[in-house]
C-alpha cells in the first residue's frame, strides 16, 4: 500500500462530506487525515483526504467521486511537489521548574506558547509531520496532558491553482 494525497474542490453543501467519506468507508479503506475548509471562491470547499491505498483501487474511488454532483475537481497531490502542512495544539505539565527547559524546545522548533498557567503550557506548533513528530518527542519527557491535531493541509508548489480553469 502507499500514502496518496487527493485535493477534492466540492460546492459547500450539506452531507457532501458524509458521501465522500461513505465512499471510502464502502471501499474498506481507512482515511489517515481528513481537512475540510472554504476555499478562495465563495460556496466552493477544499476537502484534503490521506488515504494508503494501491493504485487501481485509488482510481475507482476517484471515479466514483468524480460521479457526485457536488464534486467539481479532484487532483492527487505528490509530497515532492507540494506543501504539506499538519498544524497542534499540546498541552503539557510545566511547573515552574521546569518551564524555562520546555521553552528553549518550544523556540528551537520555532513553535510558540500560546497559554500559560501555574503548571501547564499549551503550545502551537505547524510543520510537516516528521518535525511535529520530532517536538512531541522532546516533549514527552514532561508529560503531554493533551494533545489535538489537524488533519494534513497541501497544496500544490508553483502558481497555478486548482481553480483556475473551473467553469464559474
Amino acid at each position: 500500500m502507499s500514502r496518496h494525497i487527493l485535493s477534492l474542490l466540492v460546492e459547500d453543501k450539506p452531507g457532501l462530506l458524509t458521501r465522500v467519506a461513505g465512499l471510502f468507508a464502502r471501499r474498506g479503506f481507512n482515511i489517515n487525515s481528513l481537512a475540510v475548509g472554504p476555499s478562495e471562491l465563495d460556496g466552493l470547499s477544499r476537502i484534503t483526504v490521506v488515504v494508503d491505498v494501491e493504485k487501481l483501487p485509488l482510481e475507482q474511488v476517484t471515479k466514483q467521486l468524480n460521479k457526485l454532483i457536488n464534486v467539481i475537481k479532484i487532483v492527487e497531490l505528490e509530497p515532492e511537489t507540494s506543501v504539506l502542512r499538519e498544524h497542534m495544539l499540546i498541552k503539557v505539565r510545566a511547573d515552574p521548574a521546569v518551564r524555562s527547559q520546555i521553552l528553549e524546545v518550544v523556540n528551537l522548533f520555532r513553535a510558540r506558547a500560546v497559554d500559560v498557567s501555574n503548571d501547564a503550557i499549551v503550545i502551537e506548533i505547524t510543520g510537516d509531520s516528521q518535525k511535529n513528530a520530532a517536538f512531541l518527542k522532546f516533549l514527552e519527557p514532561y508529560g503531554v496532558k493533551e494533545l489535538v491535531q489537524s488533519g494534513l493541509l497541501a497544496i500544490a508548489r508553483g502558481p497555478r491553482s486548482m481553480t483556475e480553469r473551473i467553469g464559474r
